[in-house]
């Protein structure tokens, strides 16, 4: 009973206000509440039947049981007046059955049930108002009616559930709106013609198409056939297989009590039509499945009705190409709609006629779609009847081909292309790492250090490995470095550095500063076989680095000093929003150092890394886009770590441009990322977690100015560039990536944040679409996240990897054989991939 008001409140949310949403966010949010509005519809009926076999046995405590049941309905803690309609077609049912039952104890219950069916009936009759405006007091009864409104119960559920969400849970994340196109000025016949399918907007004007959904019903299917004759309405009742018979062994149909209701339906002049067996959602069916939910219904109404007509209704109009090709082979012709009366999800009879007329006087024709299961559209349709005449509309029939006229179709605008960025013919980068120094103090981490930036260089940034030089240890020598760097500066030819190129350069180990004679300090980096009491001569003055860099025939050089040290004099740049363009003008040589004079490496870092280099690869991985556009300058790289550091360590660093520069600015474009989250995927250790949630606490705002240290320990305030202008894809491309960086660090909400933005920037965004499955996965919603793999391999149906995700859902939800089949697929189209025995080991599990 929980279950089912919880999905009733959700089909409210869903549907209120749905007039504010684009077309296809109305279809999405109808598919979805209808699914929603069916699987209550199987909660309902197996509570009815529980009920029903309850009250016909002989247990001493039925009575007592049923009277638990009618307490929660009638007082039940947090139910609103509008909660118990929810429940007023059960009680009918409970009411009737009670009736059969002469015993004292049953008439009293009878009593009960009925002043409760009356108290549902007052409560539908004010809501029919939309709770004019606040109830007034009514006679006391077992079911006390309260004040409130409609808004206010509303208002209430929207504190439970979203309408995003509920979209999400059921695979679907509406799109951004897209711009207005022109409208289509084609009104000729060939423009009129709906060639496969029927919707109902190729009609003459003012002709209606009533059309009733998912039964036959025992009860309401007659009543409104009844209703239909009075105003000589044709209508077509599409029949959900199940509610007809079954098929024996050998394919013969055995009808029941619902063939009956058909029959008289047929016998009245009704048309009736194929509406599937299970109300499956089709478009994720193939093969015999899919067969037989259409061919299985097929030989049920030929049993009925040997002259069935050949129309057949998608359940939720969810279809693909196989079953429009099933149709074809078997004759059968698609119907679809363009007015949905949403009587599945609206309790409120006069709020589906307004709902419906509203429909019609802006559609102006069409095809209306009714459910033949539902009191509430047995009340409804009088009145939607009445109006429907009184202004002149005509109905239509199905007449063995045509409703007599037909209608067209729409096509996606394609992707806009990705903009050249950062314009770099070649990257170079010189990377030193040294701690094992045998005259100064071990350092445990430089070398992993520069390994790990190496790494990124060359897997995330493209740089070539031949034009990385990385010297470790005793290969860190005085000599070794600076001959690494004349190397590159005579690296002459066609082959070699030029104008239009980049160079990184990354140190990592001591740092030490002297004081000159005049006063002034004066930075070394310390090479592996430098003597603490030979600084002078030994190590490598900050003033030959400045040399080396104007020296540097490049466009633009970085260099990123993990040592603390002072005594270079920086110049500061600034930016603008023609960034790209001017910043290719512009020379740049920048330096960022991890600390000043006297501070400490902070060593003690994740993944055996230093805090300052961990940050930095935290902010190349993606953090230090500041301003979201896919590029990572010197500058925001800077405004992401400086900050950062200082939050954590006792280090203060530092960043700005060398002598020599002319403002430019060095670029990181980040790649896109391209994984798609699976078992396998790693995550982040605990520790790296902590931190970096510490890290991100300081991190810049988009733009925002950042107040960091210039080497000679006073203040500058750098900001970052404006945002390059980016395509809703690249943008969908960050999103994702985002989105992949938070799932690492096991920020799960925020992940799916990330990758739901994502997909409502680019709708058939494969990778996002199995991130979101994932995060899904890792949270145990193995339905949900069997949703969204499913909307992935709808994207991209050649990724391998979906189809293992798809399994381990469809396994872990308790779905053997459709795990099964997804392992099996996997198996096919990745035979040497590394999940082989891992599925193949799960198929015998299952």
């Amino acid at each position: 009973m929980q279950q089912v008001l919880a999905a009733y409140r959700k089909m409210i949310v869903l549907t209120q206000n749905e007039a504010g949403l684009s077309s296809t966010g109305q279809d999405e949010v109808n598919r979805v509440g209808q699914q929603l509005f069916h699987e209550n519809q199987e909660r309902i009926n197996k509570i009815d039947d529980a009920l029903a076999s309850l009250v016909g046995s002989q247990d001493p405590r039925r009575f007592e049981a049923v009277g638990s049941l009618l307490d929660v309905v009638e007082s039940g803690e947090g139910l609103y007046d509008a909660d118990r309609l929810a429940f007023r077609e059960l009680m009918q049912s409970l009411l009737a059955s009670v009736a059969k039952d002469s015993s004292l104890p049953a008439i009293k219950l009878h009593k009960r049930i009925s002043e409760d069916v009356d108290a549902l009936a007052e409560i539908e009759r004010n809501y029919e108002n939309e709770i004019r405006a606040v109830f007034g007091r009514f006679e006391t009864r077992s079911i006390t009616l309260k004040r409130e409104k409609w808004d206010s119960y509303v208002a209430y559920l929207k504190t439970l559930y979203q309408r995003d969400r509920i979209l999400k849970d059921y695979g679907v994340v509406l799109p951004y709106p897209a711009k207005p196109e022109p409208p289509n000025q084609d009104n000729s016949p060939t423009a009129q013609k709906e060639e496969d399918e029927i919707f109902g907007k190729g009609l003459p004007r003012k002709t209606i198409v009533l059309t009733f959904d998912d039964g036959p019903h025992r009860r309401y299917s007659e009543e409104i056939a009844a209703i239909l004759k009075q105003y000589d309405a044709p209508a077509v009742f599409f029949s959900v297989g199940r509610n007809l018979g079954t098929l024996d062994a050998h394919g013969a149909a055995r009808l029941n009590a619902g063939a009956e209701v058909s029959r008289k339906l047929k016998a009245a002049g009704y048309v009736l039509a194929n509406h599937s067996f299970s109300h499956a959602q089709l478009s994720k069916e193939s093969g015999a499945s899919l067969k037989a939910e259409i061919l299985d219904t097929d030989t049920l109404l030929k049993a009925v009705d040997p002259q069935r007509s050949a129309l057949f209704r998608f359940p939720y109009g969810a279809r693909n190409k196989e079953g429009m090709h099933l149709l074809a082979d078997a004759h059968l012709k698609s119907v679809m709609w363009n007015i949905d009366s949403l009587d599945w999800a609206d309790p409120v009879p006069s709020s589906i006629a307004d709902r419906v007329l509203r429909a019609v006087d802006k559609e102006g024709r069409g095809i209306i779609l009714f459910h033949d299961i539902h009191e509430r559209t047995v009340k409804a349709l009088p009145a939607i009847l009445d109006r429907l005449v009184a202004e002149g509309y005509q109905f239509a029939g199905w007449d063995g081909n045509t409703f007599r006229v037909s209608g067209g179709a729409h096509a996606a605008p394609a992707p806009v292309a990705r903009a050249a960025a950062t314009g770099y013919a070649s990257s170079w980068a010189i990377v030193v790492g040294v701690d094992g120094y045998p005259k100064w103090p071990r350092l445990q981490y430089a070398v992993r250090d520069a390994e790990g930036v190496g790494q990124a260089l060359v897997q995330k940034f493209g740089f070539a490995p031949d034009h990385v030089v990385t010297l470790k240890n005793e290969q860190a020598t005085r000599r070794g470095i600076l001959a690494a760097f004349h190397d590159l500066v005579g690296h002459g030819g066609t082959s070699g550095l030029q104008p239009n190129d980049r160079v990184f350069v990354f140190f990592a180990g001591h740092g030490a500063t002297r004081k000159l004679s005049s006063g002034r300090d004066l930075g070394y980096i310390v090479p592996y076989d430098a003597d603490p009491e030979n600084l002078a001569s030994d190590a490598i003055p900050m003033t030959e680095i400045q040399n080396i860099a104007e020296s540097l025939p490049a466009k633009h050089v970085l260099f990123v000093m993990d040592a603390c040290y002072s005594g270079l004099g920086l110049t500061r740049g600034g930016a603008n929003a023609a960034f790209l363009r001017d910043n290719a003008k512009r020379l740049g040589r920048q330096m960022l150092t991890a600390g000043g004079t006297d501070q400490m490496v902070s060593d003690g870092g994740p993944n055996g890394h230093s805090v300052f280099t961990w940050t930095l690869l935290q902010g190349l991985g993606g953090k230090a886009d500041l301003n979201g556009d896919g590029l990572i300058t010197a500058t925001e790289l800077a405004a992401y770590v400086a900050p950062a550091v200082a939050s954590v360590s006792q280090q203060t660093p530092a960043f700005g441009s060398l002598p020599g520069s002319e403002g430019g600015d060095f670029v990181f474009e980040l790649p896109e990322e391209s994984e798609f989250l699976n078992t396998n995927t790693a995550q982040l250790s605990n520790d790296a977690i902590a931190l970096n949630t510490k890290l991100d606490a300081k991190a810049s705002a988009p733009t925002a100015p950042v107040v960091v240290k210039d080497l000679q320990g006073g203040e500058q305030t750098i900001k970052a560039p404006a945002a390059v202008p980016v395509s809703s894809r690249q943008q969908a491309q960050r999103a994702n990536d985002h989105g992949l960086q938070l799932y690492k660090e096991k920020q799960y909400a925020q992940a799916e944040a990330q990758f739901t933005e994502a997909l409502k920037l680019r709708p058939n965004f494969a990778l996002a679409a199995n991130n979101l499955g994932f995060v899904f996965y890792k949270q145990d919603k193995f339905a949900e996240a069997a949703r969204w793999f499913e909307n992935a391999i709808k994207m991209d149906p050649s990724r391998a990897i979906a189809y293992m995700n798809l399994g381990d859902a469809y396994a872990r939800a308790g779905d053997g054989e459709k795990a099964k089949a997804a392992y099996k697929t996997y198996l096919e189209l990745a035979p040497s991939g590394a999940g082989v025995g891992y599925a193949k080991g799960q198929i015998e599990k299952l």
